[in-house]
Parts: C-alpha cells; sequence; structure tokens
C-alpha cells in the first residue's frame, strides 16, 4: 500500500464523486475569520464537522453498552459552536459523503489543534467500498469545558492505495454502516 498525494485524492473526488462536496484546496480564513483548516492537504483531506452533535450525559446514571446503546444519554445540539463537557464526548458528522474505492483504506486522525486542547477525535478507517458521511467521536480529556467549531476542519483523511483490490470489501459483506446519513449511533 502508499499512501496518496493531493493530485490523486483530486482527481478520484472530481471523477468518482469520492468525497461530497470537496475542496480543491487547504481552507484557512472564511470570510477574513481564521477557521481550523479543511480541505485538500498534500496527502489526505481534512473534513469538516456538521452542525448535528449528540452530547453525552450522564444524568441517569447509565453504562454505555455497544450491545444495547441507549440513545437517551445524549442531548441533541443543532449549532455552529458545541460545548462538550468536562471529561466527557460527544459524537458528531461530518459535512462530506465519502465513497471509497475498491482499492483504497482510509486512515482518520484529529488534527493537531484540537489534540493540543486536549480534545480527541476517534474514528475506525474507511474500509474499501464503503460510502456515507463519518460519524466522528470527540472526546474531551480536560477538566474543562471544550468548544467544537462547525464548518472548520475535525479530522484528517488520510487515503492509502493498495497494489490491488480486495477479495471482499465492505460492500460485499453488507456492512451495518454502509450509506449512513447523520449522527449514527452503535448498531448490532
Amino acid at each position: 500500500m502508499s499512501i496518496q498525494p493531493d493530485k490523486w485524492i483530486k482527481r478520484k473526488a472530481i471523477k468518482d464523486k469520492m468525497i461530497d462536496p470537496f475542496v480543491d484546496h487547504l481552507v484557512r480564513a472564511h470570510d477574513g475569520d481564521k477557521v481550523i483548516s479543511y480541505g485538500l492537504s498534500s496527502y489526505g483531506y481534512d473534513l469538516r464537522v456538521s452542525d448535528e452533535f449528540k452530547v453525552f450525559t450522564n444524568m441517569n446514571n447509565a453504562v454505555i453498552d455497544p450491545k444495547g446503546f441507549n440513545d437517551d444519554e445524549f442531548i441533541e445540539v443543532k449549532s455552529d459552536v458545541c460545548i462538550v463537557p468536562p471529561n466527557s464526548f460527544a459524537l458528531a458528522v461530518s459535512m462530506e459523503y465519502f465513497k471509497i474505492p475498491r482499492d483504497v483504506l482510509t486512515m482518520c486522525i484529529g488534527k493537531s489543534t484540537y489534540a493540543r486542547c486536549g480534545i480527541i477525535v476517534n474514528v475506525t478507517p474507511f474500509e474499501p467500498e464503503w460510502e456515507g458521511q463519518v460519524t466522528l467521536e470527540i472526546s474531551n480529556t480536560t477538566p474543562l469545558p471544550a468548544k467544537i467549531y462547525a464548518g472548520e476542519g475535525l479530522a484528517q483523511v488520510l487515503f492509502f492505495k493498495a497494489d490491488q483490490q480486495c477479495d471482499v470489501s465492505y460492500a460485499d459483506r453488507g456492512g451495518k454502516y454502509m450509506h449512513q446519513k447523520g449522527i449514527t449511533i452503535p448498531r448490532m
């Protein structure tokens, strides 16, 4: 496998709608205001977080169970800024919709601007032939409330192209998170 440079990403994003909407350059300011960068970078793509969030609250002293996830433990927020409570987390969704080619695997990692503030972004790999909006897990590891800015960069996607196509893709397996739109909670 090899990591793919910006020209390959741009060509695939435009021709095959691998990323939609696609920003073909790195944006660092919008209308004169500085933003946390997003768009095409040297070897990846900095995705944006939408204005939809599910912020965890433990008002019912619940236990998080991936086999029986209770959506009632989240407060839904639709805003340009989301405040994640101290030592807590939120779910969010990318503004972009991704269609990953059969011979590509991606890794998605948090941006350094947030990491340096104690904000960890966790996203699993985008497997070959997976498509959908990305559900983003945002952890605030600090003892203070943390701001997340909608419409700005939150994580960088790195694209790894294989020498050959995989035998069985995410689509072939009928993956449970295929074609997801909006924030998608754990499924069994």
